[in-house]
Order: C-alpha cells, then structure tokens, then sequence
C-alpha cells in the first residue's frame, strides 16, 4: 500500500488550470481499482492518494502519468507502507 503526497509548488491558480485533468488522471486508476480514496490537503497546498499497487517503481510511473507532474505544478513524494490493522471491510482493499 502506498500514500503518494502532492505538495503544490505553483500558485493554486496555475493549479486549477490542471485540476480537470487531474481528476480525469484520478478516475482512470480509480476506475482500474489502483486509487482507494484522494483529495487536497487543508490547508490546499497539495494533495493525497491512497493507492494499492505491485512495487514503488509501479506508483512512480502512475504519477508521471498526473498532469499536474507533467506541468510542472506539484511535487510528489511517495510512502511505503504496509497495513496492519484496518477497520473491518478494508481488507477487500489490501
């Protein structure tokens, strides 16, 4: 399991100008069953992902894909981590 964490380094002006391709990015490995769950950071200064995937080197690859990578207006930094205890249900997840 990996949380992958955005952190912004463009005004969030230059940010929501990405923030429709971002979403599709979203809903495609949500769609694909990758993402678990996503959304900005309070304050907005970036964002995280809940994502299940094979190895680091496969998340790294998803978030070359994320257009807010590819323009330039977020950092990413990627943790490893591995599940030990989670609410009942979760497990579907894992």
């Amino acid at each position: 399991m990996f949380v992958i964490l955005l952190s912004y380094k463009k005004p969030l002006a230059e940010v929501e100008r990405y923030l429709a391709a971002h979403r599709e990015y979203l809903d495609r490995h949500y769609a694909e069953g990758v993402f678990l769950c996503s959304g900005p950071q309070n304050p907005r200064t970036g964002g995280v992902i809940l994502c299940r995937a094979a190895d680091r080197a496969a998340v790294e690859a998803l978030t070359c894909e994320d257009p807010f990578r590819i323009h330039g207006v977020a950092d990413y930094e990627v943790v490893e981590f591995s599940p030990t205890k989670h609410l009942p249900g979760f497990g579907a997840f894992l």
